[in-house]
């Protein structure tokens, strides 16, 4: 290179990699983050009104669902009413979840990426409603799972 930095693409990268926004998702040397442009669409999520925007919403609440601690059991009372000859009826507990989902998705924590192979834990919870689980590596979680 005649002019400029003779380690120019060197220097690129090391600015490049510092932080790197993919699938909605915000990667940097903390770890894995939800992308805070999201944030101003779940917050004006407006109330479902029928079984297909209930649907929609859980679509998009389910794809961070790694970012949620007890997401299934949260999301219970606004999946019984996407179920097929059931009536519509929506009731605070159903408020209460919706809430609790949209609070949850935007104060999502961020996730640590794994380093090296040692040291990884993996605490589990089950009953008869479902099951949960947390993937933690040095006391900092890593992911959360739930059905």
């Amino acid at each position: 290179m005649p002019f400029g930095l003779t380690n120019a693409p060197a220097v690129f990268m090391d600015l490049m990699n510092r932080e790197v926004q993919f699938l909605a998702h915000i990667v940097n040397e903390n770890g894995v983050h939800v992308d805070p442009a999201k944030n101003d669409a779940v917050n004006n999520w407006s109330t479902p009104k029928t079984p297909t925007e209930i649907r929609s919403f859980l679509g998009l609440a389910g794809y961070y669902r790694r970012f949620i601690s007890n997401f299934s059991r949260i999301a219970v009372p606004l999946t019984s009413l996407t179920r097929k000859n059931k009536p519509y009826e929506w009731g605070p507990k159903q408020e209460e979840a919706f809430q609790t989902l949209k609070h949850k998705l935007c104060d999502s924590p961020v996730l640590t990426l794994p380093y090296g192979n040692d040291d990884f834990v993996v605490y589990c919870d089950a009953s008869n409603l479902g099951l949960g689980c947390v993937l933690m590596q040095w006391g900092k979680v890593m992911a959360y799972a739930s059905r």
